[in-house]
């Protein structure tokens, strides 16, 4: 759906409601209309998210799918959603800075690249976080080894196969999540293993295909050494958002949130939509930050 939002700031929970269509930009354009967002289970009491286990970057292998099965086998989640349990969604209480974050599916329709997008960033020099995804990895290894070089840019880990993860085989917009602890640990670890050999060190943070996620999946995320990043504000959602939409979004976004977008669909409104947006938050004295800066 490409109804024109109101014109207050949405927020992330208000325009999937709304819209129908967040991250959606990372599923094939022939695919039918996703389904309604599953709505996060209840968890009032919610933890900070847990301290990830030791990473190759300290020394320390990854646990081996084995390990990771037995150490959850048994475990049944109770909640399933964006905001979940271990889900970092916003920038610690205080911040003044705001984290740009951008995905990179992957697979059919989905393995575009935005150049203007990462032309603007840079002529701004406005860090980000960018989320890639194996399969995007493969279609682009050129574009990937420049971004991975460029220091204004840091590269999280977006999944092998860009799938929902789910202990249970849930699904969202469509695609079907990941049915058990050894396919989670395989679409987390799978592509943990192609950056930390591409990059020279594993990858600081996860975000899975649509940034759904339920509580046993997202342990396993921490006993891989990463941690789990959502988000505050969908700024293009799933790149169906017309520029205008997207300057509106990104100008009514308050500091300290977490912002997600797309670079793999350069047809799309997210690059004209931030080439307008990024100048007038930055003459306001907007602050951006890469997610590690912020998430030491």
């Amino acid at each position: 759906m490409r109804n024109e939002p109101n014109h207050r700031q949405l927020s992330r929970r208000t325009l999937l409601a709304t819209a129908a269509t967040a991250l959606a930009g990372c599923r094939s354009p022939a695919a039918a209309q996703p389904s309604p967002s599953p709505t996060p289970s209840p968890s009032p009491d919610r933890s900070p998210a847990p301290t990830p286990s030791p990473s190759p970057s300290t020394g320390s292998a990854l646990p081996t799918r084995p390990e990771v099965i037995a150490r959850h086998s048994g475990a049944a989640p109770t909640q399933w959603g964006l905001d979940v349990t271990g889900v970092i969604t916003r920038l610690p209480e205080g911040s003044t800075a705001t984290a740009l974050t951008f995905d990179a599916c992957g697979g059919p329709g989905g393995s575009g690249y935005d150049a203007d997008l990462v032309a603007l960033l840079r002529t701004q020099a406005v860090p980000a976080t960018l989320f890639l995804n194996a399969r995007w990895i493969d279609a682009n290894p050129t574009v990937f080894a420049e971004l991975a070089a460029d220091p204004l840019f840091e590269i999280g880990n977006h999944g092998t196969s860009h799938r929902p993860l789910s202990v249970t085989g849930r699904s969202a917009y469509g695609i079907t999540g990941t049915h058990d602890l050894g396919e989670v640990y395989d679409e987390v670890a799978g592509n943990t293993r192609k950056l930390t050999a591409l990059l020279g060190h594993p990858p600081r943070f996860f975000r899975s295909g649509t940034a759904h996620y339920d509580d046993i999946a997202t342990q396993v995320v921490t006993d891989l050494g990463e941690r789990v990043a959502g988000f505050t504000v969908n700024a293009d959602a799933g790149a169906t958002l017309t520029a205008p939409q997207v300057h509106r979004q990104l100008t009514t976004t308050p500091p300290g949130t977490i912002v997600i977008a797309h670079l793999n669909h350069p047809a799309g409104g997210t690059a004209p939509g931030f080439a307008t947006a990024l100048p007038a938050l930055l003459a306001t004295g907007r602050h951006f930050v890469r997610l590690s800066e912020a998430l030491p």
